[in-house]
This record gives C-alpha cells, structure tokens and sequence, in this order.
C-alpha cells in the first residue's frame, strides 16, 4: 500500500514559522548579541539615517530591558540635512546614549583634510572615521550597509575585518557558514559588523511600516527648494550649489538616502506615508544609491575604491 504525498499547497500550515520580516529581525538581534560577546568596545554607526535608524531600533530590541552596550558614532561632515542631525540628537537624548561626534570641519581647520573642488565631503569621512575608532579603541563598529545597495558591498561579510589601516580587503574576508561569525583580529585591527546585509530597501521599509518607527521627516514627501544637476535634485546650501548657470524651483520631493547634502539627490515624489513609500519601491528598477548618490558616480569602482582606503 502506498502513501500519498500532499502538495505543498495542501499541507499544513506551521503556526511557528516565522515571518519573512521575523526572520531578519532574529538574525539582526542575534548579530547584535554575537558582538556584545565577542568584542570589548563596539559602537554603532548613527547618523539619523533610516538603516541607522532600524539598526538601533533592533539594538533596543537585542538588549531589552537593558540600556544598549554601546555608544553611537557619526562622522558629521557639516554639510548635513538640519532635520537629521536635530533628529540625530533627539534620538540619543531619548535613550540617554552616548553620542561621539567626528568632525571633517574639525580635520578641515586644522589641515589634516582639504576641501575637494567639487564641494563634497563624503570622500573625506575616512580619515575622521579612522582617526574615532583609533583613539577610541572600538574593536567592532557597527554599520547599517545593505548587500543589494550597491556592488562593492554585496561583496562584504556580515563580520568584515580591516586592517590596522582600516583598509579593507575582499581578499581576507572569512567564511560565514551556517551563520557563525569570526570576531578575532589583531593587534590594532578592528572589524566592521553589518547586521542589516541580507536585508533589501523594501524590507527596511516594510520594517518601519510594522514597527511604526519615527523618521525624519525628509523620507517623506514636502515641498522643497531644489535645483537640478547632473539628473538629481539637490538641496542648495552652504556646500556650493546652486552655481551661476544653475536655478532653483520648488518641487514636491522626498529622500530614498540621506548623506552629505551636496551628492544626496532627491526623487519627484508624492509619497508620504510608509505605505505609499513601500508602493512606490515596489515599482522602482533603481537601487536608492544608484538613483541618489553622486558619490557613487564618481568612477565605476568609486564605493569599492573608498571602501579599501577604510570608508563605511
């Protein structure tokens, strides 16, 4: 007598699957607990962005109902968007966390960096970011890169060491089967720890839809002053736009990304709640650095060339 096999349509339901979103959220806060084992002074990575955002939403999560055992790093290259940086200090006030700052006008003024021609300072994070984790001693750092934003970092480990330079080198990344995580590093050596890499933009925001998470308001549809550059708009300011041949318009717009003002572009939009920004993803064939970040643009390699000399 042979037994019938049911289809997976017809078989039951498990009540203790977890969902997709569910899923992620347990191996970010396992990520997050790893590295509260396994490293003596690890930060996180916080500059008011939502990936920053979501990575500290899940530390509260991880560690609940205990305070965080980290601080909060940003390198402030003083072209920032207002409302992100008031929400930055907003945020670390709320949760009564530490909030170390890196300064490029500070590495500026004092020459050790130079003002690039092009006005953007994004390039010029590495040095202060470097110059943090050294004279801080962190051993693990925390970031909110995703695999699918962008080439270079679909390349990086969820543990992914650098050298005492800070430079990184696809070469000596190690094997993360079945989840487990090499944390050992030399003297002078740290490692930077990604526990959002396998998620997309569309689950970050399918993330801030269910955990009703507050942003800043800029991720949302508003009416701006911007002006048109090499195919993105840009928010004049400070940084050196708009230039003489360049007009400003107001125009319905939100952010998919938020950096540095002069290579941050915004998208003609009209979403402004989270469910029209998940519709809108949905629909969208350009990742959100590919759409709105000058920087990218810079050179084929240009994420993969700043990721070697130690960037983000």
């Amino acid at each position: 007598m042979t037994t019938a096999t049911r289809s997976p349509a017809e078989a039951p339901e498990n009540p203790f699957a977890l969902s997709h979103l569910d899923a992620l959220e347990a191996e970010s806060v396992h990520i997050f607990r790893e590295v509260a084992g396994e490293f003596e002074r690890p930060v996180i990575l916080f500059s008011g962005g939502k990936d920053s955002i979501v990575m500290l939403h899940l530390a509260l999560k991880a560690f609940h109902p205990a305070p965080i055992p980290f601080a909060l790093l940003h390198v402030d290259t003083g072209h920032n968007f207002p409302e992100v940086i008031a929400y930055r200090d907003r945020v670390a006030a709320r949760h009564g966390l530490r909030l170390h700052i890196a300064s490029v006008q500070d590495f500026i003024d004092d020459g050790r960096l130079r003002e690039r021609p092009d006005g953007t300072r994004n390039p010029l994070q590495t040095v202060p970011l470097l110059d943090a984790i050294d004279s801080h001693r962190f051993d693990a750092v925390f970031g909110g890169g995703r695999r699918d934003e962008e080439k270079a970092r679909a390349k990086e480990r969820v543990f992914s060491l650098r050298d005492e330079f800070g430079a990184w080198d696809p070469r000596r990344q190690r094997p993360e089967l079945w989840s487990l995580y090499n944390g050992h590093h030399a003297p002078g050596e740290h490692v930077r720890v990604f526990p959002l890499s396998n998620w997309t933009e569309l689950d970050v925001w399918q993330y801030i839809e269910r955990e009703d998470i507050e942003l800043p308001a800029i991720y949302y549809a508003h009416e701006r002053e911007v002006f048109r550059r090499d195919g993105m708009w840009l928010t004049a300011g400070a940084w050196g736009g708009p230039k003489e041949h360049e007009t400003t318009q107001r125009r319905r717009i939100r952010y998919r990304t938020v950096g540095d003002m002069s290579c941050t572009g915004a998208i003609d939009s009209d979403a402004a709640t989270n469910a029209d920004i998940i519709a809108e993803i949905a629909a969208s064939r350009l990742t959100e650095r590919g759409a709105t970040r000058a920087d990218d643009r810079l050179s084929e390699a240009a994420m993969e060339d700043r990721k070697r000399e130690g960037y983000f």
